[in-house]
């Protein structure tokens, strides 16, 4: 049986995504008959059917699911390869590291510097929120330093520390009163909202999962805390970024009962640079100073 083209994978996964041959054609720029014709060829291919085409809308086969599911990865893959075979030719080449601001960014800076004169081509891109884990699985960064929760097939990953997590609240607000919270303290109080946050993401930053109160989007540390400041919501923020954003507007108090804050350094799953091994090497050692949970 003839194996499927690329060129078919990526125009399936666009009609696959959209259910619409019309949208799937103007997100690809070609003309929809090409592309009917092109999803017959690949179910023909495959000896089955990826669409149900039976009633008023497109809908995917148990095939077609299955198909979306797996494509995926091999698609990235490709796109990866391809991405890391054209820098390695550049002839500015170097180790790509990814952070998003922050607590992540605060410790890139010292790797950085220690790595400055040992891997002078070291380059690196602050990325926005959960962006890391994707960049390094397509093959736009080499290496990450990223919290949980996030997507770790494909990567490989070494845990650098963890940190206990605190309430962030607008001053005046009658919690701060209080010496210590729990997470039952801050039902019902609205919680701000990463933009782009899945839903393993929004849960983990809610104190209360099972019962979350959607605040403003936000899309970075600092709208988050001028967010808190107005009173328009209440975040859990690491304590080490508590600690960096003393401010007379905002006051923080430790919640004994949600999940600790993770940092971790992520890389693909198989990659065996001496680059990449020497920056993850620094990593754990200027991690390796935080007392776990502190």
């Amino acid at each position: 049986m003839p194996e499927p083209e690329i060129r078919e994978l990526r125009y399936f996964r666009a009609v696959a995504e959209d259910l619409n041959i019309t949208r799937a054609a103007e997100r690809l720029g070609i003309a929809q008959p090409p592309l009917s014709r092109a999803m017959r060829q690949l179910e023909h291919r495959l000896g089955v059917d990826l669409f149900d085409r039976s009633g008023t809308r497109l809908e995917l086969t148990s095939a077609g699911e299955t198909l979306l599911k797996e494509s995926g990865p091999v698609l990235d893959a490709l796109d990866s390869a391809v991405r890391r075979t054209q820098r390695a030719g550049a002839v500015t080449g170097g180790l790509v590291v990814t952070a998003k601001p922050g607590v992540a960014t605060e410790l890139l800076h010292r790797i950085v510097a220690e790595l400055r004169d040992e891997l002078p081509g070291v380059q690196v891109v602050v990325s926005g929120f959960g962006e890391q884990a994707d960049m390094v699985r397509n093959g736009r960064a080499d290496v990450a330093l990223v919290s949980r929760p996030f997507d770790d097939h494909g990567l490989e990953l070494e845990e650098l520390y963890t940190e206990p997590r605190v309430a962030a609240l607008p001053a005046g607000h009658e919690l701060a009163e209080r010496e210590v919270l729990r997470a039952e303290d801050l039902a019902g109080i609205p919680a701000p909202r990463w933009s782009r946050a899945n839903v393993a993401e929004r849960n983990y930053w809610s104190a209360r999962p099972d019962d979350p109160v959607d605040g403003p989007i936000v899309q970075d540390s600092s709208q988050l805390l001028e967010v808190v400041a107005f009173g328009q919501a209440v975040a859990l923020v690491p304590q080490s970024m508590s600690e960096r954003n003393i401010r007379p507007d905002v006051v923080y108090r430790p919640v004994t009962d949600v999940e600790v804050y993770r940092m971790y350094v992520v890389w693909p799953a198989g990659s065996r640079s001496q680059q990449l091994a020497r920056f993850v090497e620094a990593a754990i050692k200027h991690s390796s100073g935080r007392p776990e949970g502190l």
